[in-house]
């Protein structure tokens, strides 16, 4: 019998601030160029090609956006590849390769893989030292079996590159479950209490990775000026929401190819959220043209406009089975009875049976608050005013300026619906 992996991520808040790093260690961190050494494989720079990770990024949400297209849909790309990336850590042959490239990492050589695993350790390292207008907090955790050892390797390799935390539970009890939760609900501020609902007697090993995020608005909106507007779920159909309002200036860009409006709204600090509002009925058609070369164009054609937003509160959820998405990535071997983890295990006899992603976004006039949880389970120009008004679905993209990462994706369908 195959013994079972549970493979749990999480996401978490965007909105206020605190500093989330020992100084000593931030200060190193923060003096160093995320392209020392070998290129940095998980940002991306718009003048080259660089990996395909930030294709990942849009295969995912389109892949969930197909599946939901009537549905909000809001989810972590940081945190389900970091999840996954030290999964590979344990992974060998076709498994190895199949992770991967379903993250857009090729030609895996040895010095390529080792690459992959130092260019999360440094973005990782990066995003953890956030100045004080941000908190931003990623990291990792294995939950263990008791008496169930994982090679020395794995250890320390998932610590050196991923400075996973590591418990010991007893799976046959209840209490396992509860322990698991309760340091994802710390680890995420209340965000996302409940990450695994149930865990199997056989379950040996469960993954967890999690990411809570709080920034404020660059320039917040008034409350006082929020009202109660029309929000156009589709053409038949509206919904009452509470409406912010802002005048100043924003960088922003109006795409005639493909029929959508592009707004930057920094917070404060080194986050940003690109909110884009496509024309009635060109949903689609932006969807499709997603990429990484649409978001470099949209970056090089932003320019300063004195402009009036209107912008929905909401509080949005998602809740994803990422292994029936990875497997229609292609990403298939690692949850089947082939699978090659050994690794962790030393044997042949792991695999993963759930893989799991929870995330939470929440927008106010103040800032942004979003969490959530990835888990695996083993067993065994012009000053003209512009006038833009969310008032229909859109996209929402939260990445970090410094190492060039998205850190949530998701679309606003009915800003009403949880």
């Amino acid at each position: 019998m195959k013994c079972l992996l549970f493979l749990g991520l999480l996401l978490a808040v965007l909105c206020a601030v605190t500093h989330c790093c020992p100084e000593d260690i931030c200060h190193e961190v923060n003096n160093t160029n995320l392209q020392n050494g070998r290129e940095n494989l998980l940002t991306y720079s718009c003048d080259k090609k660089g990996s395909n990770y930030a294709d990942f990024v849009f295969r995912f949400y389109k892949l969930v956006s197909s599946k939901e297209a009537d549905k909000n849909v809001f989810f972590s790309p940081m945190s389900i590849s970091t999840a996954f990336a030290m999964l590979a850590v344990g992974a060998k042959s076709t498994t190895l390769s199949q992770i991967f490239e379903g993250l857009g990492f090729d030609n895996l050589t040895e010095t390529r893989i080792h690459d992959v695993h130092e260019s999360f350790h440094k973005v990782l390292s990066v995003l953890n030292c956030t100045d004080v207008n941000i908190t931003l907090n990623i990291g990792n955790a294995l939950f263990t079996a008791t008496g169930y050892e994982p090679q020395e390797s794995f250890l320390k390799n998932t610590k050196e590159f991923y400075d996973a935390d590591f418990f010991s539970s007893d799976f046959h009890k209840p209490e396992a479950t509860k322990q698991i939760n309760k340091y994802v609900e710390e680890k995420t501020k209340g965000k996302i209490p409940e990450l695994v609902a149930h865990l199997d007697p056989s379950t040996v090993l469960v993954l967890v990775n999690y990411i809570y995020f709080k920034a404020a608005w660059e320039k917040s909106f008034d409350p006082l000026r929020t009202y109660e507007d029309d929000f156009f779920v589709n053409t038949n159909a509206s919904v009452r929401v509470n409406m912010m309002h802002r005048d100043g200036t924003s960088n922003i860009y109006y795409d005639q190819d493909l029929s959508c409006v592009v707004v930057e709204l920094p917070y404060q600090g080194t986050a940003r959220a690109m909110l884009i509002l496509p024309d009635d009925g060109k949903m689609k058609q932006v969807e499709d043209a997603l990429s990484k070369e649409t978001v470099c164009k949209w970056d090089s054609k932003l320019v300063t406009r004195k402009l009036n937003l209107q912008l929905p509160k909401f509080s949005i959820s998602g809740s994803y089975d990422v292994k029936a998405l990875f497997e229609q990535m292609g990403i298939t071997e690692v949850f089947s009875g082939n699978a090659d983890l050994s690794g962790i295990t030393g044997s042949h006899d792991l695999q993963v049976s759930q893989a799991i992603h929870k995330a939470l976004l929440e927008v106010d006039e103040a800032g942004t608050e979003a969490a959530g949880a990835t888990a695996l389970i083993f067993t065994r120009g012009s000053y003209i005013s512009h006038t833009i008004n969310f008032n229909r679905p859109f996209i929402l993209l939260i990445s970090d300026k410094r190492t060039s990462t998205i850190l949530f994706m998701g679309k606003i369908v009915d800003p009403t619906k949880e």
